[in-house]
């Protein structure tokens, strides 16, 4: 059997969903860029990068979601529960 799993997205597509929700967020709260650089401590250099090349280090992505209230998402991103069976999704076990 193939073990090859064939994804449909690119890192850069990924890249790209993730910076436009922020991005939305961003927006959406009203804040601009340099707005954003004061209120995170994320250089304006790094914000526009990170929103143009889609690069930027961890700890500054983490200090953005916070500034717009999104690190509980980023908290949640690995949290989602595997099942091993159809039997643990009806019974509701993990």
């Amino acid at each position: 059997m193939n073990d090859f799993i064939f994804y449909t997205k690119s890192p850069n597509d990924i890249a790209k969903e993730v910076v436009e929700k922020i991005k939305q967020q961003r927006k959406m709260l009203k804040i601009s860029q340099v707005q954003l650089a004061l209120k995170s401590g994320v250089s304006l250099g790094s914000i526009k990068r990170f929103e143009s090349k889609y690069e930027i280090s961890l700890n500054s992505l983490i200090k953005i979601l916070i500034a717009l209230n999104l690190e509980k998402d980023f908290e949640n991103l690995f949290t989602q529960k595997i099942y091993n069976s159809i039997d643990e999704v009806i019974n509701g076990q993990l």
